[in-house]
C-alpha cells in the first residue's frame, strides 16, 4: 500500500510519517509538501502545493490513501479553498481513501469563522471521496504549555471563562493518524482525538504551578482585555483575531469532549497537559 502524507515538513506531518516508519508493514511512505527534500528516508519526497494545483496530480499520483493536513495558512478563506482543491485533485489523480485532519467542534459556518475551513472541507469530502474518514482534533496541549511559558512570568494565567478543554499531544495525534491509515474498518467515521480528560482554566494554572515549581493563578478577562495584550505583544491583527476565537471557542465548550479514539486508533493512551507540559519544560 502506498501512502501520502500533505503538510510532511511541518510538525504534525513530520510526526506521521515518524510513526508509520515505525510501524512497518512494508508499506510505501510519501511526504507531500512544499519542501519535498526536507522528508526523511524512507519516505519519498514529492513536491506539492495547495496554492498551485497544478502540482497535485503528480504529488498523489499512485496513492492509495491520502492524508490531509490544513495548511498554516490563517487567511480568511483560503483553507478552505485549499482543501477543497486538495480534495478533487486526490480524487481525480485515483486515491480511494482519504483521511482529513479536521477540528473539534466542527459544524456549519461561513468566512470569516475559524472553523469555516473544515465545515468545508468535510463536507466536500464526503460528498466527493470514494471513502473518506475525518479526525477531529483537540487544540494541542504543545500550543497550550508555550503560551503557559510565556504568561508564567507574570504569575498568572488568564482566559475568557472557565475554558474546559481536553488538551491533545500532537504526537498522539499522529498516532492515531498512522493507526487509522494503516488500519481497515475506517471508512465513513468521524473520530474526536482528544486528550485523557477536560481541563479548567483553575485547573490549567494549578498543573502548571506544580510542574513548574511557582505559584500560577487563574483570572478572566474580558475580550478587549485579551486583544489588547496580544496587541502589545506585537502580534500581528490576523493572529489577533485568531487567537480571540480560539479563546472563545475554548468557553463555548468546542473543545470540552473526552473520547477514547486515541487510544482505540493508536493502541496507546494519550498524554496528558501535565506531561506535555513537564516536557517542554525540561
Amino acid at each position: 500500500m502506498k501512502i501520502g502524507i500533505s503538510g510532511a515538513s511541518g510538525q504534525l506531518g513530520q510526526s506521521v510519517l515518524k510513526e508509520l516508519a515505525q510501524r512497518g508493514g512494508g508499506h510505501e511512505l510519501v511526504g507531500i509538501s512544499r519542501s519535498p527534500g526536507t522528508v526523511r528516508s524512507p519516505a519519498e519526497g514529492r513536491w506539492g502545493d495547495f496554492d498551485a494545483p497544478q502540482t497535485l496530480s503528480a504529488a498523489f499520483a499512485g496513492l492509495d490513501r491520502l492524508l490531509l493536513i490544513p495548511s498554516a495558512d490563517l487567511s480568511p478563506g483560503v483553507r478552505g479553498r485549499q482543501l477543497r482543491g486538495a480534495i478533487d485533485a486526490a480524487v481525480a489523480a485515483g486515491v480511494q481513501h482519504l483521511f482529513l485532519v479536521s477540528a473539534a467542534g466542527t459544524r456549519k459556518a461561513e468566512v470569516p469563522s475559524l472553523i469555516e475551513p473544515y465545515w468545508t472541507a468535510e463536507q466536500h469530502l464526503i460528498r466527493t471521496a470514494p471513502l473518506w474518514t475525518i479526525l477531529r482534533m483537540n487544540y494541542f496541549a504543545e500550543s497550550m504549555a508555550q503560551e503557559i511559558q510565556m504568561s508564567a512570568a507574570m504569575g498568572v494565567l488568564t482566559g475568557l471563562g472557565e475554558e474546559r478543554v481536553a488538551y491533545v499531544s500532537r504526537d498522539d495525534l499522529a498516532a492515531a493518524a498512522a493507526g487509522a491509515l494503516l488500519g481497515d474498518g475506517h471508512a465513513g467515521a468521524i473520530y474526536n482525538a482528544t486528550g485523557p480528560a477536560a481541563v479548567s482554566g483553575e485547573e490549567r494554572a494549578r498543573t502548571a504551578s506544580q510542574v513548574l515549581g511557582k505559584p500560577l493563578g487563574f483570572a478572566v478577562i474580558d475580550e478587549a482585555q485579551l486583544r489588547g495584550g496580544l496587541s502589545q505583544a506585537g502580534l500581528p491583527e490576523i493572529v489577533v483575531n485568531v487567537m480571540a476565537d480560539i479563546k472563545k471557542s475554548f468557553v463555548r465548550g468546542d473543545f470540552d469532549v473526552v473520547t477514547t479514539d486515541i487510544e482505540r486508533l493508536s493502541g496507546r493512551p494519550p498524554k496528558s497537559l501535565g506531561q506535555i507540559l513537564a516536557a517542554a519544560a525540561v
